[in-house]
């Protein structure tokens, strides 16, 4: 008797949640719009031969799988990043144990891409999805007002978790430059290959020098941080701007990011950085499919994986909030990506021979390098007393 009413009680209060959940998924799905979705709609009753189907009922087809988890996966999703530890996700491989393996403490995610390609807002969409901190800006935008000669020339470091346990970090890097691709690449080479910290300083040719007292300030405090081994690349692109210039026949844009998505420092366990498309919303939804599918066919990558379309801010400037379940699933199973690879490409710890033998190599070239400038300095001296004679 008590089930019964209870159920009678619950029923019309699940219809109402059910029907604000459609009409809110109606909203944000804005794939729904484009001319070939009736006939992805199929595929809720027929499955079809995935082989068979175009670029966009694939693409149709994936924005429709995120709305699906979207519903019953986000709170999980989130979960696992809130009690994620760095190596959680490392399965054992080559007969090797999680003990032997070079595991840093925090996993470190690093954002790069061109000036205004929206890294600070996903910072901040990071904070708000994950974090839990609402529409509070922690990372700074193009959008505000702030000293291009100061705040843009420094890396940040986000715990977008807001927790003291975090087991990974995000790094908003400076904006790169599409005149100066080459000094670009090698400095995004050298944050993969030598690592990052905190306030380290990005300067590049052209740059208005700060002033000397600044500068020492800056540097002396930016020492005291830790550097971070980078265990995963995340490339932000805006559509949007990249659309406007396909339209005025200005490929540079599309071409340069070719460049630094295929750079072979950004690659990790032979997987590829992961895309971030964002500023969507500025196009309609006919342009924002086929811009995806351009941008991906160009990066020579499927338009289903390993890509994101994030909303970061809405047309008043603001943060798309959590109210967006679909931009908040493919943010966070984004991140959820980006540990996964990193906890794939951990290497195993150095131990006392490989030392040992490190040692003796760098030994055996120095010893190498001395007889040669040797046997210069003899032969040298050999030619000229043949001379003398």
């Amino acid at each position: 008797m008590y089930r019964a009413s209870d159920k009678a009680m619950k029923s019309p209060l699940s219809s109402n949640f059910e029907d604000d959940y459609e009409s809110l998924m109606l909203l944000y799905c804005w794939w729904r719009s484009a001319v070939k979705f009736s006939e992805a709609a199929k595929f809720k009753v027929e499955l079809p031969n995935v082989s068979t189907l175009t670029p966009t009922l694939r693409l149709l087809r994936e924005m429709e799988r995120l709305a699906l988890m979207a519903r019953e996966g986000l709170s999980e999703i989130r979960q696992k990043l809130v009690s994620y530890r760095s190596g959680d996700f490392w399965v054992p491989t080559g007969g090797m144990k999680k003990e032997d393996m070079d595991i840093p403490p925090v996993i470190t995610i690093l954002l790069v891409g061109f000036s205004g390609s929206g890294k600070s807002s996903l910072v901040n969409l990071m904070y708000s999805v994950l974090g839990r901190s609402g529409l509070i800006p922690f990372a700074r935008t193009s959008t505000e007002s702030f000293s291009k000669s100061t705040t843009t020339k420094f890396m940040e470091e986000h715990n977008v978790l807001r927790s003291m346990q975090s087991g990974f970090c995000v790094y908003d890097s400076r904006g790169l430059d599409y005149d100066l691709l080459g000094e670009c690449l090698e400095q995004a080479s050298d944050w993969m290959i030598n690592g990052v910290h905190h306030n380290q300083m990005c300067l590049r040719t052209g740059d208005n020098p700060v002033s000397d007292q600044d500068e020492s300030s800056e540097v002396g405090s930016s020492s005291k941080f830790a550097v971070r081994r980078v265990n995963c690349a995340m490339v932000v692109v805006n559509i949007a701007e990249m659309f406007k210039s396909l339209k005025k026949g200005d490929w540079k844009p599309l071409e340069a990011t070719r460049e630094l998505f295929r750079c072979p420092a950004l690659k990790k366990c032979n997987e590829n950085p992961i895309l971030i498309l964002t500023h969507g919303d500025l196009l309609s939804t006919e342009e924002r499919i086929k811009m995806r599918q351009t941008v991906c066919k160009y990066m020579g990558i499927s338009e289903t994986t390993g890509v994101y379309d994030i909303v970061c801010l809405t047309e008043y400037g603001f943060l798309a909030d959590e109210s967006d379940p679909v931009t908040s699933y493919a943010l966070s199973e984004a991140v959820y990506r980006a540990l996964l690879i990193s906890d794939r490409g951990h290497i195993p710890k150095r131990k006392l021979l490989d030392w040992i033998l490190l040692l003796l190599s760098f030994l055996m070239c120095y010893m190498a390098a001395f007889f040669a400038f040797l046997s210069h300095i003899f032969s040298k001296l050999g030619h000229r007393n043949k001379l003398t004679f």
